[in-house]
């Protein structure tokens, strides 16, 4: 691994006295404050439109080939400079761009205009609608157009740079939920399919949600932030808007198209300077796992809805937002840039022989199917191995940007916004490089699409997590600070659990596994087993947090949190909210949320809480003491899938009794006289791993004592 930093921090000249006088200030430990030279922005637009067509588009599983030219395809460079150092983004009209030929754009730029290459920001906007300049699944780049693509971004940054004057700038952020949502879900554990391979891997898909019945919940969170860089003249006139926004792209449209990005950054300069030099320029931001249609609300959904419509609604939101900036000019600039190998996903000696019987059978034919398309792609990660991606940080300001060469999961920008150092940030995918998704690591245990080992997905599992800590040392780097550390923040729901005192008290608001952090002060954390996702929406944020801070929950797939508890006794209680991903129908016991017991077993002492299905009491809180099913009892109260509920489990001697949001559901009894070592307890499953839960928990606290019926009703509130 090699990495470079270029770090700029611009000083105004003084006149003798002046530097004089700071010098005696600071040696008498006075604090002087800090003097900027001058900030400068420059913007420019480039046509990259093929002058040859048809061109050959990527973005599907084959080539195809495009004559019509919809919208015009633009090269948006943004250069600044802070008297010392200059540096460039570029936001390209293009679905991907690969590292090789952005080098080369670099070392173009650099020879024409003197700015370092480690300085180039060449980001794609993931337009599915534009000419091939990487080879990708069944799609070849197209030979015509790269040599001019290459030129006009070279263009496009000496054009910025040229416009560089006198400058402020300033940031914005808006929540714009109603225009991104989760396209990747989880199927049922019955429901999997197989992959291109042959075997049945995918437990998640992307558009899996049209179909309820099929899945159990969203696999990840999204980002719904719609963040503005704004940059005006020192007089006030616009120069330019970067803006960041996490939608995959919009689709439909026929003829190469600049997609929603483009209708976006053309609707800005209508709306905020139409007669100007003004240039709007929108970024990608991590939405690999994310779309525009909100499957959890299909009565919302307008499938008359254009892409118009989709564009000047998020500009509605954005103007919004721009109207109340507000600028600084007295800003420096520091960037860095990091380069890492990393290894490919290779396969392994049988798909290697898998892969290359089916690509023989080919002959001269091009690949036109999944399966052969994916046999070409095992032949390819093999003879390449390896490769060299970059991750860059930039500060401008207190404005932080990383960035990602990938199709990045919603949560990982989110990781890297909540840590950054800076106070305002955003994160832009598809930069500096065309590398494929880059799942969290137990995102590939699910399957799909976006794990499937090919360019479009390629890397090791464990990329994500390298990048996001390059992303995120890179903003400490440039900041000159460390990163925050990630906490919830505690409303008056949240306060109610701790004033009760809690033995243990898991939020579940990670980013990652495998340690589910106790909030209670007690030091008891959990682990989480493999088969849990992380960071969905939890329940009642305005309770359980301040400021419009959403809360988080864990998504349970199959796997566990488990902890080897010391010695709870026979008086104890449970709390936790639970949100249920399973139809009711759809096997013998819907899911158990909580268990005591042995791991890999059931005993006589042992005792499960969980959610009946079609073996009896269907959506109906059950609880089973010990292993024989015919002592089970059920509640009467429904379970309805998809919402939040609170359960409170209290045991007091024999004596069980079972809330369901504040009510008693159940009352029951428990053998006595535990055995010594029985301190195992699992929540999201149960002791030996049958039909453990499907669905979110959240807000998990174990107390050492049996609960008041009107603490438990204070806990559901």
């Amino acid at each position: 691994m090699k990495a470079s930093y270029c770090f700029f921090r611009s000083r105004s000249i003084f006149r003798t006295s002046w530097l004089v006088g700071a010098m005696l200030l600071t040696l008498a430990n006075v604090g002087v404050a800090t003097a900027y030279a001058e900030f400068q922005a420059g913007a420019a637009i480039v046509d990259v439109t093929p002058t040859k067509l048809p061109a050959i588009v990527n973005g599907g599983l084959v080539s195809r080939s495009v004559a019509e030219v919809k919208t015009r395809l633009n090269a948006r460079a943004l250069a600044l400079s802070d008297g010392t150092t200059k540096l460039v983004i570029v936001v390209v009209d293009s679905c991907m761009l690969p590292r090789p030929l952005l080098d080369e754009v670099k070392k173009l730029a650099e020879s024409r205009t003197g700015v370092p290459m480690n300085r180039l920001l060449i980001s794609a906007t993931h337009t599915h609608s534009a000419p091939a300049s990487m080879a990708c699944l069944g799609t070849d780049i197209d030979p015509d157009y790269v040599p001019l693509l290459k030129l006009k971004i070279v263009d496009a940054i000496a054009a910025a740079l040229e416009k560089l004057q006198p400058a402020q700038i300033g940031f914005g952020k808006e929540n714009a939920a109603d225009f991104t949502a989760l396209r990747r879900w989880i199927r049922r554990p019955d429901r999997i399919a197989d992959d291109p391979f042959g075997n049945p891997t995918v437990r998640a898909t992307m558009h899996a949600g049209s179909n309820w019945d099929n899945v159990t919940g969203e696999s990840g969170p999204e980002d719904p932030d719609l963040s503005l860089v704004s940059i005006q003249s020192r007089n006030g006139k616009p120069i330019a808007v970067l803006a960041n926004f996490s939608m995959h792209y919009y689709s439909g449209e026929r003829g190469l198209s600049a997609d929603y990005f483009g209708l976006f950054c053309e609707g800005l300069k209508q709306r905020i300077a139409p007669e100007g030099s003004f240039v709007g320029i929108m970024s990608h931001g991590c939405s690999g796992d994310i779309w525009r249609r909100d499957y959890t609300q299909p009565d919302k959904w307008d499938p008359q809805q254009t892409i118009d419509d989709y564009a000047s609604g998020l500009l509605d939101i954005a103007m919004k937002t721009y109207g109340n900036i507000k600028y600084r000019s007295d800003v420096d600039i520091a960037m860095a840039e990091q380069r890492m190998t990393l290894k490919y996903r290779v396969p392994d000696q049988q798909r290697l022989e898998w892969a290359r019987r089916v690509v023989e059978s080919l002959g001269d034919k091009a690949p036109s199917t999944q399966q052969e398309v994916y046999a070409t792609e095992q032949l390819i990660l093999d003879e390449r191995q390896e490769t060299e991606i970059v991750v860059q940080g930039i500060r401008i300001g207190d404005i932080g940007i990383a960035t990602t060469p990938n199709e990045t999961y919603a949560i990982t920008g989110l990781k890297i916004k909540a840590a950054s150092p800076l106070t305002s940030n955003l994160v832009i995918e598809l930069a500096n490089g065309g590398d494929g998704y880059i799942p969290p690591p137990e995102q590939h245990r699910f399957g799909g699409y976006n794990t499937w080992a090919a360019r479009s997905a390629g890397l090791e599992v464990m990329a994500e997590p390298k990048i996001t800590e390059a992303c995120i040392s890179l903003l400490e780097e440039v900041a000159g600070k460390p990163r925050r550390e990630f906490k919830l923040s505690r409303g008056p729901a949240s306060e109610r659990i701790a004033a009760l005192k809690p033995v243990a008290w898991w939020r579940l608001n990670e980013f990652s596994g495998p340690t589910a952090i106790d909030s209670s002060g007690n030091g008891r954390d959990a682990v989480y087993e493999p088969d849990v996702t992380y960071y969905l929406e939890g329940p009642r944020s305005a309770t359980f947090c301040q400021d419009g801070e959403i809360n988080r929950a864990a998504m349970f797939v199959g796997g566990r949190l488990r902890t080897n508890f010391p010695e709870p006794g026979d008086d104890y209680s449970i709390s936790l909210w639970l949100w249920n991903g399973m139809p009711d129908d759809s096997r013998s016991v819907s899911g158990w949320l909580f268990s005591r017991g042995r791991d890999n077993g059931l005993s006589k002492w042992s005792h499960h809480l969980g959610v009946g299905g079609t073996s009896g009491h269907s959506g109906k809180l059950i609880f089973l003491p010990g292993n024989d099913s015919s002592r089970m009892v059920a509640g009467k109260a429904s379970i309805l899938r998809w919402q939040w509920q609170h359960v409170a489990f209290v045991r007091r001697g024999k004596s069980v009794t079972i809330y369901l949001n504040g009510e008693k559901d159940i009352e029951s009894t428990a053998d006595v006289d535990l055995p010594a070592g029985f301190n195992q307890l699992f929540f999201g499953g149960r002791s030996d791993n049958d039909s453990n839960w499907e669905g979110r928990l959240d807000e998990v606290a174990v107390f050492d004592r049996a609960l008041e019926a009107s603490e438990v009703s204070r806990l559901a509130e």
